[in-house]
């Protein structure tokens, strides 16, 4: 892979999406927390606390090569992704809610995701002597995520209009830039690439499916509506493959290709799995869906 690729046009792949996403934010979508509490607070749990910890003990117990295993923390440690919503509209989620999640996952995930890193490498390169994501790293992680999405929220709230026109261009770059870098990913890691897919695919598969279950079930034990329960099942089970992709493949980063391969399948699965996921949960959003005014009060369904 060419120096320029990796240096330059994955960290800019990854901040045009972003930036898209900040386009799509306003100061509402965080001041929602304080509507439903309880849905982002179990959301938040389960994405910074459950799902690295169940993805650790997946690694473990299949024995994944280090490579493989860093990448699947990685993924794990990665906020929901746009495509998220999308699911969430399809199969009756609380949207407004989703957008809510998105924005917060992706601000906590500046922290911690350098830490599932730097803990994964400590943990899987024992011998290594140094951990992978140090200070600097971290600020570039930053600086790729977190930057480019304010940005988009500046721009948004001082020239709206704009804002909307530039919507769709920007998702139609995402979703390009997005099958670039995984086509980068791919080409990268092409030596053993097969066996690597074998190896991990199950793993990726098992995750997927506990995500995406954790993320509706435990809301609903929580007493979650099933509106707001759909929302954190696609947010928490649909994770941002092309921030672990980017992280993972960027020299300025971790530069190893091998460790994108988990989120390369991941991101290849979860959408046949969270499509199956959706059909199952959608017939407990009817009844609620049934409360909601014509006029749109999507979102609004008490806890």
């Amino acid at each position: 892979m060419s120096p320029t690729v990796s240096s330059v046009l994955l960290p800019a792949a990854l901040a045009v999406i972003m930036f898209g996403l900040g386009l799509s934010l306003t100061a509402d979508d965080f001041r929602r927390v304080a509507v439903h509490p309880r849905a982002v607070l179990v959301a938040l749990v389960c994405q910074a606390l459950l799902l690295p910890a169940v993805c650790f003990g997946l690694v473990l117990a299949f024995g994944l090569p280090p490579s493989l295993a860093v990448g699947m923390m990685l993924l794990a440690a990665s906020p929901g992704g746009p495509t998220a919503n999308l699911y969430s509209h399809l199969f009756g989620g609380d949207v407004a809610l989703n957008v809510t999640l998105t924005a917060i996952n992706s601000l906590t995930a500046v922290f911690t995701l350098p830490l599932v890193a730097n803990l994964s490498l400590a943990y899987f390169y024992a011998d290594a002597g140094t951990l992978g994501l140090q200070f600097d790293k971290t600020v570039q992680v930053f600086a790729v995520v977190l930057v480019p999405a304010a940005l988009g929220m500046l721009i948004r709230a001082a020239r709206t209009a704009f804002a909307d026109r530039m919507a769709r261009p920007v998702k139609v770059l995402s979703v390009v830039t997005l099958a670039a870098v995984i086509a980068v990913a791919v080409v990268s890691a092409a030596d053993g690439l097969a066996a690597d897919i074998r190896a991990v695919g199950l793993v990726c598969l098992l995750f997927s499916v506990v995500s995406l279950t954790a993320g509706y079930w435990l809301p609903r034990l929580a007493g979650v509506a099933p509106r707001q329960a759909v929302a954190s099942c696609m947010e928490i089970g649909i994770h941002n493959s092309t921030l672990a992709i980017a992280v993972a493949v960027s020299p300025a980063l971790l530069g190893d290709p091998r460790m994108a391969i988990p989120a390369v399948v991941y991101g290849v699965l979860v959408f046949l799995v969270a499509a199956v996921a959706g059909f199952a949960v959608r017939r407990g959003t009817r009844p609620a869906l049934a409360l909601v005014p014509a006029s749109g009060a999507a979102g609004r369904v008490p806890l």
